[in-house]
Formats: structure tokens, C-alpha cells, sequence
């Protein structure tokens, strides 16, 4: 018996959902207590083996403080959307793999922690400056 592939859609909004679970430093258990369900169906709504219905997702952006539309941001166009002429431009996918990472997230708590925003800048055009001297076969 052969194993259904994921629906990109639906690993999309469960790497959202994770994102975000990691970002407010919130353990898959929590989540999963906060649902009324096992942090192993969490696991599974995140890896986008299991769909979510859409009282589950409304009830997932409540817990996580995000709208709905954030779970779908830059998800995959659908073929039906794109030939109604729905398709919105998806974020670049850089951006998701980013903080999809432990280092992308603890850069970016860190960065929205910095009030100050010369420092900011001063931090971004720092690292732009790394970044242009790094070997282009590295990037």
C-alpha cells in the first residue's frame, strides 16, 4: 500500500503553525493541551501529514495570537486559484526556511528585541557586509 504525498498546502500552513509554536517558545504539548489533543497529532498537523479542519485552524491562530491569513501566507497557489486569477505573489520562500531554522529564530527574537533603531540598521548593513564577502558557492 502506497502512502499519500502531503498536500503542499497543507505542509505549508503546518511549518506555519510551527514557526509560530517556536516562536512563542511554546512546546508541542502545550499546544496540543490547548486543543484538547496529543502534542503527537500536533506533530502531525505540523509535518502536514494530517489536514486541519478550518474550526481547528481558527481555533490554532487564537491560541498562537496570529489571524488566520498568517497560517496561509505564501502557501503554495493552487492551480484552481491561479487560473481564476486569485494568486497573490507568495513570500519568497527564503524567508519561511529562515526562520523555519533554531538560528533564524533565535536572530529574529533577538533583533525585534533591539528598540533602538539606528542599532537596527547598523546591525542589518553589518551583516549585508558579511554576507557580500562570503564565497557566492556558500550562500
Amino acid at each position: 500500500m502506497s502512502t499519500k504525498a502531503p498536500n503542499p498546502v497543507d505542509k505549508h500552513v503546518g511549518s506555519r503553525v510551527r514557526m509560530r509554536r517556536i516562536m512563542l517558545g511554546m512546546s508541542q504539548e502545550k499546544l496540543g493541551e490547548a486543543l484538547g489533543l496529543t502534542f503527537q497529532q500536533v506533530q502531525k498537523y505540523e509535518k502536514g501529514t494530517n489536514r486541519v479542519g478550518a474550526s481547528r485552524i481558527q481555533q490554532i491562530s487564537e491560541i498562537l495570537q496570529v489571524p488566520v491569513s498568517f497560517l496561509f501566507e505564501g502557501s503554495p497557489v493552487t492551480s484552481v486559484a491561479r487560473a481564476e486569477g486569485l494568486s497573490e505573489a507568495p513570500s519568497p520562500a527564503y524567508v519561511s526556511d529562515f526562520l523555519a531554522t533554531s538560528e533564524g529564530l533565535a536572530l529574529t527574537r533577538a533583533f525585534t528585541r533591539i528598540t533602538d533603531a539606528k542599532l537596527r540598521r547598523s546591525i542589518v548593513d553589518m551583516v549585508e557586509q558579511i554576507a557580500a564577502r562570503e564565497p557566492s558557492d556558500q550562500r
